[in-house]
C-alpha cells in the first residue's frame, strides 16, 4: 500500500463508480474507470487504517433488477474489517437518501500471513455454540473478553469442552450482520447472526480483534486437540426484501448478486432475498471467502446454513453437481475441509436430505424427529428408532453412517431440556404473538434428558450437541430465540447442572469404550439381532412397541445388548446368557433394575466369575 492502493470493484451493469475515503465526516471521492465488468484505479495516499466505501451509479429499472443509487455508500464485499457494527435505519432503504453517516466504513488492512495447513480428522462429537451466549456469563472469563471470540481460548472454556469429550467446535455465524428491521421497534436484537451483510469481515461485536483474534482462538483450540468449524450463511444477505436496506450487493449490482425474475426477488431462505450462487461472480466470491477463513484463521471446515441454496440452478432446481458445490468439493483447499450441509430451505423442492455429494456430512432431522417420537411414545415409532440407531441407511445408503450428523436439539427449536418440559412453544417474548417458530416441532414431555442423551451417544453417525444442553439449559419454552440476545440464550454457568455435565462426560467415555460395536458401517444381519421385551424377534408390526432391544456382536465375537424403554414399567433383559456366561449391566440412564421405565440400558455378556 506504500504510495497508494490498486482499487478494483465488480459491477457488470454499473455505469460509474467512486472509491470514497473518509477522514471523520469528510469524504473524498476518486472516480474509477471501467474495463469490462470491473471498475479500477490506482488511488494515491491510501494507507493501512484508512476508512472507505464505494458509490455506484447506473440505471434505476426495478423490473430488470437494477437499483443503482449513488447516494448510497456501499460496503466493499471483500473488506476484512469494518469500523462499527451494521445497524438498521429507515434511510438505508429510501432512494436518494445519502447514507454515508449510517453505513460502517471498511478499514484498509494489511493481509495476515497464511497459517500452516493441517488435515482435519472426521468429526466424532460436534459442539455447536454461539460465541456470545456461551461466554457472556462465564465467571472465570475476564470481563473484557466475555461474549467475544477471544474467550474461547480461555483455559476454563477449553477445560469444559475437553471434560465432556468434544473434538470439534462449530461456531455460529461470525461474519458482519445486521438485525432484521422489524426487531428495532420491538426493542429486540439478533442473538444468532444468521443475517450476514458480507463474508470477509468478522462482526466487531463478537470479534473486535478481527481475523487476528479468531486466528488466536483457533490456535488455542487446536493446541488442545480441538477442531473448529464456522457456520456460514451464503443463502441470503441482510439486505432483505425489496423494502430492505441498500448496504452492499443491492447497490453494487442487484441483478447479478440476487436470484430474481423480472425484478421480483426469490425468497428461498424466507428472509426476503436469495443470493444467485450459480452466477460466476457470486460463486467466485463465496469460494474466496471460504479460502480466506481457512488460510487466515486455520478454520477446519464449514457448516452451510440452508445449504440447498448452494445447488439451486434456476428452473433446473437443486443439483448436487451445481457449480458452487462442485467447486467446493473439488477445491484443493476446501475439499479437504469438513463440509456439513443443512440440507433444506423453504424454496420449491428445498428438502434435499441425503442428496449432497460423497464426502459431505448433513444435518439429519429425521434422526432428530424419529428419536423424539419414540421417546414420546408414538405408535410404530420403534421402527424409526431402529433405523436411526444404525446410521440412517435409508438416507445415506451409498455413503456411511458418519455422513449423518445426529442431533436432538440445535440452536433453533426447543432446547433439549425444554423438549421434556413443554408440549407447545412459548414465543411471546419475540413480539409476534407466538406466531413465529415451528408449530409442529416434535416434543416429548413424558421423557427425560438422560434417556435422550444416551440414545444420541449410542447411535451410529456423527454426533452433535448444542452448547448448554449438557447444562440442562432452558429457554422457558421459546423455540425461536433468535432475537433474545439476553439471559434467555446466555448460558448461566453459575446454575449449570454439574451432575448432568458429568453424565455427558461418562456417556462419551462409554461411547469410546463401545467403539467396536459402533463402527462407521451400517449394521448387517450378521452382527445385529433385534428383540422385544419378551425376547425373540422384535414385533415390528405391533402398534405399540415401547421397548426396543438390539443385540450386537463385534469382530472379536463379543456381545452387547442395548435396550430402549419408553414404557412406564421396568423391562428385564430377556436374553439367555449361555453356559459360563452372564449378562452384566454396564450402563443405565435411570436408577432401577433391568431397563427402568423411560430409560436406556446397556448390557455386556461376560464370563461368569468362579466362586
Amino acid at each position: 500500500m506504500q504510495g497508494g492502493a490498486q482499487v478494483s470493484l465488480f459491477s457488470r451493469h454499473g455505469t460509474a463508480a467512486w472509491f470514497c475515503t473518509f477522514d471523520g465526516a469528510s469524504e473524498t471521492r476518486t472516480a474509477l474507470k471501467k474495463k469490462g465488468d470491473v471498475f479500477s484505479a490506482l488511488v494515491p495516499g491510501v494507507k493501512a487504517g484508512d476508512h472507505y466505501g464505494f458509490r455506484v451509479a447506473g440505471p434505476w429499472e426495478p423490473t430488470d433488477g437494477h437499483l443503482f443509487d449513488e447516494s448510497k455508500l456501499l460496503a466493499d464485499p471483500f473488506a476484512t474489517r469494518f469500523s462499527a457494527p451494521f445497524a438498521y435505519d429507515a434511510r438505508l432503504s429510501q432512494p436518494r437518501a445519502d447514507t454515508a453517516a449510517l453505513v460502517p466504513k471498511a478499514i484498509v488492512e494489511a493481509a495476515l500471513p497464511d497459517v500452516p495447513q493441517r488435515k482435519p480428522k472426521p468429526p466424532r462429537f460436534i459442539y455447536e455454540l454461539g460465541v456470545k451466549s456461551f461466554t457472556k456469563l462465564h465467571p472465570e472469563v475476564p470481563d473484557a473478553q466475555r461474549g467475544t471470540v477471544a474467550a474461547l481460548a480461555h483455559p476454563a472454556i477449553i477445560a469444559h469442552l475437553k471434560h465432556i469429550g468434544v473434538d470439534t467446535v462449530e461456531l455460529m455465524p461470525l461474519h458482519v450482520w445486521m438485525d432484521e428491521r422489524h426487531l428495532q421497534p420491538l426493542g429486540l436484537t439478533n442473538a444468532w447472526g444468521y443475517n450476514s451483510v458480507q463474508f470477509f469481515a468478522l462482526d466487531p461485536r463478537l470479534c473486535p480483534g478481527g481475523w487476528a483474534e479468531l486466528r488466536g482462538a483457533v490456535a488455542a483450540l487446536h493446541a488442545a486437540g480441538l477442531q473448529v468449524l464456522l457456520d456460514v450463511v451464503f443463502n441470503h444477505s441482510g439486505e432483505s426484501d425489496v423494502h430492505g436496506p441498500a448496504l452492499s450487493f443491492r447497490g453494487l449490482d442487484n441483478a447479478v448478486y440476487y436470484a430474481q425474475d423480472n425484478g421480483v426477488l426469490h425468497n428461498d431462505a424466507g428472509t426476503g432475498n436469495t443470493l444467485a450462487l450459480n452466477n460466476p461472480p457470486v460463486t467466485a466470491m463465496v469460494l474466496a471467502a471460504l479460502r480466506h477463513a481457512v488460510m487466515k484463521a486455520g478454520i477446519d471446515g464449514f457448516r452451510f446454513d440452508l445449504a440447498t441454496a448452494l445447488g439451486r440452478m434456476g428452473d433446473e432446481g437443486f443439483r448436487a453437481d451445481a457449480p458452487l458445490i462442485e467447486a467446493i468439493t473439488n477445491d484443493p483447499i476446501l475439499g479437504a475441509r469438513i463440509l456439513i450441509a443443512e440440507p433444506w430451505d423453504v424454496g420449491p423442492g428445498g428438502y434435499r436430505l441425503g442428496n449432497f455429494p460423497s464426502g459431505w456430512l448433513e444435518w439429519n432431522d429425521q434422526f432428530r424427529d424419529g428419536v423424539r417420537r419414540f421417546w414420546r411414545g408414538d405408535y410404530w415409532s420403534a421402527n424409526q428408532l431402529a433405523t436411526r440407531l444404525c446410521g440412517s441407511s435409508d438416507v445415506f445408503a451409498t455413503r456411511k453412517p458418519s455422513a449423518s450428523v445426529n442431533f436432538l436439539a440445535a440452536h433453533d427449536g426447543f432446547t433439549l431440556r425444554d423438549l421434556t418440559l413443554f408440549a407447545e412453544k412459548r414465543n411471546h417474548d419475540n413480539g409476534e404473538g407466538n406466531r413465529d417458530g415451528n408449530n409442529a416441532e416434535v416434543t416429548c414431555p413424558a421423557s427425560n434428558v438422560q434417556a435422550l442423551l444416551a440414545t444420541l451417544f449410542l447411535s451410529r453417525g456423527t454426533m452433535m450437541l448444542t452448547a448448554g444442553d449438557e447444562f440442562g439449559r432452558t429457554q422457558n419454552g421459546n423455540n425461536n430465540a433468535y432475537c433474545q440476545d439476553n439471559e434467555t440464550t446466555w448460558l448461566d454457568w453459575s446454575r449449570r447442572d454439574q451432575k448432568l455435565i458429568d453424565y455427558v462426560s461418562n456417556l462419551n467415555a462409554l461411547r469410546a469404550r463401545l467403539e467396536s460395536f459402533l463402527e462407521d458401517q451400517f449394521v448387517t444381519a450378521d452382527e445385529a439381532e433385534w428383540f422385544g421385551p419378551a425376547g425373540g424377534a422384535m414385533p415390528w408390526n405391533a402398534r405399540e412397541n415401547f421397548v426396543l432391544g438390539l443385540l450386537l456382536t463385534n469382530a472379536a465375537e463379543a456381545r452387547l445388548a442395548l435396550m430402549f424403554n419408553a414404557g412406564d414399567d421396568a423391562a428385564p433383559l430377556p436374553l439367555k446368557a449361555g453356559p459360563g456366561k452372564n449378562w452384566q449391566r454396564i450402563f443405565a440412564s435411570s436408577d432401577g433394575q433391568g431397563c427402568p421405565p423411560h430409560s436406556v440400558a446397556v448390557f455386556e455378556l461376560k464370563s461368569a466369575r468362579k466362586k
